[in-house]
């Protein structure tokens, strides 16, 4: 994938740059700030752009700002911006904005390589990709609505994996279950959100956003399915 970075930390630009093109990317611009950002995409035919939210000469937002305007002037462009803390207000503008592929996450992910190129691989395949953490605050300070309320709990289980940008396969891992069990969760999902089915397949999207600007806070992980014995789970080396 061609990959134009704009971030303003020199170390951490540097850091980028290396863990994409060890990763088999293509770095075409590692960019300071975005004072010739739009040029520079324009001219590289950058397939995703990557952004600091805050950026020179303000440090406030900038690159917000500037990923906002890309995804408008692009929308076939995937654009993933990194965020020191959760910006709350940036991440809905940011979320509820048209465009191609996004991704929303804290630099602290970046430590990780394997789950920052993970979601890299996610977002070049279309996903929109946000951090939990992200997720979490998103859904702690937005009210309920009727519709959040018809849903049981395995069912806004299942919407707050899809608002982190969660395939059916992973869903399926982290709750325990079978991909068609998640296949019906999702189902009963767009009917109880009245979600009707449309040309464009938006209606994932369309509920992840519901959620995060309606949604309960999210329910707790589900349990640690038993073992076949029934007495749960247990340690030490299977025999």
């Amino acid at each position: 994938m061609r990959i134009l970075i704009c971030e303003d930390s020199a170390l951490l630009r540097a850091g980028l740059v290396r863990v994409l093109e060890d990763a088999g990317h293509e770095v075409v611009a590692a960019l300071p700030d975005a004072a010739h950002l739009d040029e520079t995409v324009d001219r590289t035919g950058a397939d995703l752009c990557i952004l600091d939210v805050r950026l020179p000469p303000t440090w406030t937002d900038e690159g917000i700002r500037a990923a906002l305007s890309l995804r408008a002037r692009l929308p076939e462009l995937a654009v993933l911006v990194l965020s020191q803390y959760v910006e709350e207000r940036y991440a809905a503008d940011l979320i509820s904005s048209s465009g191609g592929a996004l991704g929303y996450l804290l630099k602290d992910r970046v430590a990780d390589v394997a789950d920052f190129l993970e979601a890299i691989e996610r977002i070049a395949t279309g996903a929109t990709v946000l951090d939990p953490e992200v997720v979490a605050q998103l859904l702690s300070r937005r009210t309920r609505d009727d519709r959040m309320q018809r849903l049981t709990e395995r069912e806004a289980s299942v919407l707050a994996l899809i608002a982190e940008g969660r395939s059916n396969q992973a869903i399926a891992k982290t709750l325990h279950v079978t991909e068609g069990s998640v296949e019906k969760h999702i189902t009963a999902v767009f009917q109880k959100l009245g979600l009707e089915p449309d040309e464009s397949g938006n209606r994932r999207v369309l509920a992840a956003l519901a959620h995060l600007e309606h949604g309960a806070p999210a329910p707790p992980a589900p349990p640690t399915p038993p073992t076949p014995s029934g007495r749960g789970p247990q340690t030490g080396t299977n025999r």
